[in-house]
């Protein structure tokens, strides 16, 4: 009986830890008007990540090496972040969320690369960008671009 309780107990400590890791990503925004908006209010530049999350392996290791990062966090509150997925897995999105990533894909990716991290102003447009990832895995030049418009 008391290893019962103790699998329940420890189930539900996961569930909490889980529920607190995905509060975690909660700086990003899925929608480019929502972001627009924000950066307004806010007057802070768009982040604009496109990635493949279910087939990028250098959009994986710059998830892990940038995003991941204890550093990154210290920006989390400088931009506005906008990611956009491209997966191959059609199921991973909602159809409204699919249109718009390839609307943004059409307007803000157009030669397609991937991972592609652009900083847009306060109305969308872009201010710079840097596309790819080394397999060195030295994501020094994303936090560059970071600094630079911090």
């Amino acid at each position: 009986m008391g290893s019962k309780y103790l699998c329940i107990c420890l189930f539900l400590v996961t569930l909490l830890s889980f529920g607190q890791n995905s509060k975690s990503d909660t700086f990003w925004v899925y929608n480019l008007e929502e972001a627009k908006e924000i950066s307004k209010k806010e007057n802070k530049n768009i982040v604009l990540y496109f990635g493949g999350s279910d087939w990028c392996r250098p959009c994986m290791m710059l998830q892990e090496d940038f995003f991941d990062d204890y550093k990154f966090t210290t920006y989390k509150k400088a931009f506005v972040f906008l990611y956009v997925d491209i997966p191959r897995n059609r199921n991973l999105l909602t159809a409204e969320q699919k249109e718009e990533n390839y609307k943004l894909l059409e307007a803000y990716n157009k030669k397609k690369t991937f991972p592609l991290v652009s900083i847009l102003n306060t109305k969308g447009k872009v201010l710079e960008e840097l596309s790819g990832y080394s397999s060195l895995r030295d994501p020094k030049y994303h936090f560059e671009l970071l600094e630079k418009y911090n």
